[in-house]
């Protein structure tokens, strides 16, 4: 469509626009890329339909030279975007993938869940946890499954992780596998958190400061989702009462949170830590603070010194579960 062709009512900057004749144009996160061979890393990926009723599909991805005799760790990841932009496919996020399932040895899959506004939340959250039931049914001998996951895959070697919005969705699905039987057939062993998008209506650390950008997420957040609630919505404020007891019940025992100097969620991911750390939660915790770089720059310079280094601390993090013979 012609940007000119109405009138714009919503700038969601970097994102989208929606027009007044109810048109929306996304701006960031349109591109794609084909899955297959990636020539520099040896990491060959594909694209699979995993919820055939939604149309819910993702990209895996293994390492070329994978035998059946040797199985390894498996990271679900989910992307980044507000919720409202960005797949897989996004060239940025393969780049990203490919990377780090080199550098880790490991099976990666990456969640295509479904995008705001069409589809409202809690949809990516019900497409995320669509995707473990998925992973999980892959224990058992019948159903909708894939070789790679069955062949190569070690069921007890499973991790979270995510970028922005993803992480968010990684902290959701780890404190809900708990109490559900899917916790019976599948062990999470950790959780990797990159610039997670967790926010509040009252402004912290550096927040503060910043005005202008407290103001610009607090716009994301009210466009994706618009409840009474706001910015202290407990989908994007898991602290809206100070309490922390809810993280006590994380299905998982090691935790990595990353977070960049220049990032307006630091104070977030700063927040996240030390109310995980006091809340009771039997797990270890770790965190990362990238110096002079900013929201998830890993996933749009993933060549420089820093965004090698985060990808090398993902995938010790994820090989700290490895077991002996692997």
């Amino acid at each position: 469509m012609e940007s000119n062709a109405s009138e714009v009512s919503l700038d969601l900057f970097p994102y989208l626009k929606v027009y007044k004749n109810g048109t929306l144009e996304r701006i960031a996160g349109v591109e794609v890329v084909p899955p297959g061979l990636d020539p520099e890393t040896n990491v060959l990926s594909k694209d699979i339909v995993i919820i055939p009723e939604t149309g819910v599909s993702a990209r895996i991805y293994v390492p070329n030279l994978i035998s059946e005799d040797r199985k390894l760790p498996l990271v679900v990841y989910f992307h980044g975007g507000a919720f409202c932009v960005a797949s897989p496919a996004f060239p940025p996020y393969h780049t990203s993938l490919n990377k780090l399932v080199a550098e880790a040895n490991i099976i990666a899959l990456s969640v295509d869940y479904r995008l705001v506004p069409e589809h409202p939340l809690p949809t990516a959250y019900e497409d995320s946890w669509a995707a473990l039931q998925w992973i999980a049914s892959h224990k058992d001998e019948d159903g909708n499954q894939e070789a790679w996951i069955k062949d190569y895959v070690e069921f007890e070697q499973v991790f979270l992780a995510g970028d922005s919005a993803g992480g968010n969705i990684a902290h959701h699905l780890a404190l809900r596998i708990k109490e559900s039987n899917l916790g019976q057939k599948l062990k999470i062993l950790g959780i990797g958190m990159i610039h997670p998008y967790f926010w509040g209506a009252s402004p912290i650390g550096p927040e503060l400061n910043d005005r202008s950008r407290k103001e610009l997420v607090d716009k994301w957040w009210l466009y994706v989702c618009p409840t009474d609630k706001g910015c202290d919505d407990p989908l994007i404020n898991p602290f809206v009462d100070g309490e922390s007891a809810d993280l006590a019940g994380l299905a998982c025992d090691r935790i990595l949170i990353i977070v960049a100097e220049k990032d307006i969620l630091k104070g977030r991911g700063w927040l996240y830590y030390d109310k995980l750390v006091k809340s009771g939660w039997k797990g270890k915790a770790e965190i990362m603070e990238t110096e002079g770089e900013d929201h998830v720059f890993h996933i749009f310079n993933p060549d420089c010194d820093n965004a090698n280094r985060l990808i090398k601390r993902l995938a010790s993090f994820f090989n700290q579960g490895k077991l002996p013979f692997q």
